[in-house]
């Protein structure tokens, strides 16, 4: 059996442990397909299966709520037999829920193929263990590392649509997803078999055995539901430009076609910001980043309330991305730096479950918000408000951080 992690543990910070990032980061550009080939493939669905697009997106929404629960359930088994056979698994459930759904007749049948397969045993079983699992492999490069791996999920966004798109339009969606299903059982089972080393984590005595009792003079179980809360500020305020940029745009007078492109700037600047940050995070720690995060999109989002202007929504739109890309690889810094290390997958899983929860929220709150006041200044405004409570408990933490860790 492998050798407890520690100074003398040859492997921490090793060219293996940045083959596993890597590797890390292939599978979630990969695996993510599986969110995007809904929303891609909204409209022909619809009109192939006789629906609405209301219910289209409805798998859309029963996907992300799967992806958040099944984070829990993946996290904690990911702690007791380690990263690869929850990766594989979710590699596997991925490409079989696409296939299924290519091969669906009826709305319900591709409901439960993204809800069940690709969200709540699928993406759930990718992200959370890898993001958790890598906090182990890293020392000194530990948020660098993070933050690449989970900009897996934007380096999909800016990947996939547009092929996606293209292949609707050449082939259909139906063979589409059927190729997509096929391309990731191919890329990502190898992939997963790289991830067999286990690290055998620190027992509970010690430094650890205090973090149980407190951390910054909390409990844990005080500490995690702020965090909880905080994660579901932050992506409650996050959603409102991501899901409504493209209708704000033409709202404004613009072409679709450049709201989608605004779209495009703001993941692109999420996956530069996300590798900056996990920089800057290795100099200054996870708090500290998590707070210049929150400021960063709290000040960018207050931007699209005055701005009109074409070019000058691009310019905010790409400010919006590479001011928030730290904020969600900050949390497994934080779960890393003040909980036990053997409990950083299911913690992490409930914190990416409210992120997920704020996603899906933030999203409809801003439409219900447009139709009541004809105006998306008031979704904006509403989240610069979520932004401050994520804010504000950032700078609880940190502002903790300077008295004794363990009180």
């Amino acid at each position: 059996m492998s050798a407890a992690p520690g100074p003398q543990d040859t492997r921490i910070d090793s060219a293996y442990a940045w083959a596993r990032v890597f590797a890390s980061l292939a599978i979630m550009g990969v695996g993510f397909a599986g969110l995007y080939s809904i929303v891609v493939a909204l409209k022909p669905v619809a009109a192939d299966l006789g629906t609405t697009r209301g219910g289209v997106s409805l798998a859309y929404a029963v996907l992300f709520t799967g992806f958040g629960f099944g984070g829990i359930v993946m996290g904690w088994w990911s702690d007791r037999i380690g990263t690869m056979w929850p990766v594989l698994a979710g590699s596997v459930a991925i490409a079989a829920g696409l296939l299924l759904a290519a091969q669906a007749t009826s709305l319900w049948h591709i409901v439960l193929a993204f809800g069940l397969l690709v969200g709540f045993l699928g993406m759930s079983a990718i992200m959370v263990p890898l993001v958790a699992n890598i906090t182990h492999w890293f020392d000194r490069r530990r948020g660098i590392a993070t933050s690449i791996v989970i900009s897996g999920s934007y380096l999909a966004g800016t990947m996939w649509p547009p092929l996606l798109q293209i292949g609707i339009e050449e082939i259909g969606w139906r063979e589409t997803w059927t190729r997509v299903g096929i391309g990731c059982f191919l890329v990502m089972v190898p992939l997963s078999l790289l991830l067999r080393q286990r690290m055998v984590l620190p027992s509970t005595g010690g430094l650890d055995g205090r973090r149980r009792r407190r951390a910054l003079g909390f409990t844990p179980t005080s500490m995690q539901c702020l965090l909880c809360t905080a994660g579901l500020g932050c992506c409650i305020a996050m959603a409102t430009p991501q899901a409504h940029i493209v209708a704000h745009a033409t709202d404004l007078g613009h072409p679709a076609a450049r709201g989608a492109e605004m779209l495009s700037l703001v993941f692109l600047g999420g996956l530069v910001s996300r590798v900056v940050y996990g920089w800057i995070s290795d100099r200054i720690g996870g708090l500290r980043t998590l707070v210049l995060g929150s400021l960063g999109q709290a000040i960018t989002i207050a931007l699209f309330i005055p701005v009109e202007g074409l070019i000058e929504l691009y310019v905010v739109c790409a400010l919006f991305g590479l001011s928030q890309g730290g904020i969600v690889p900050s949390y497994a810094l934080i779960v890393r730096r003040y909980f036990l290390a053997g409990e950083a997958g299911w913690r992490l899983g409930w914190i990416m479950l409210f992120t997920m929860l704020g996603m899906a929220f933030g999203g409809w709150l801003a439409g219900l918000l447009f139709d009541l006041t004809g105006t998306y200044a008031t979704a904006f405004s509403a989240a610069i408000v979520f932004n401050v409570v994520n804010l504000l408990i950032a700078s609880l933490f940190l502002l903790r951080s300077r008295i004794p860790v363990f009180a």
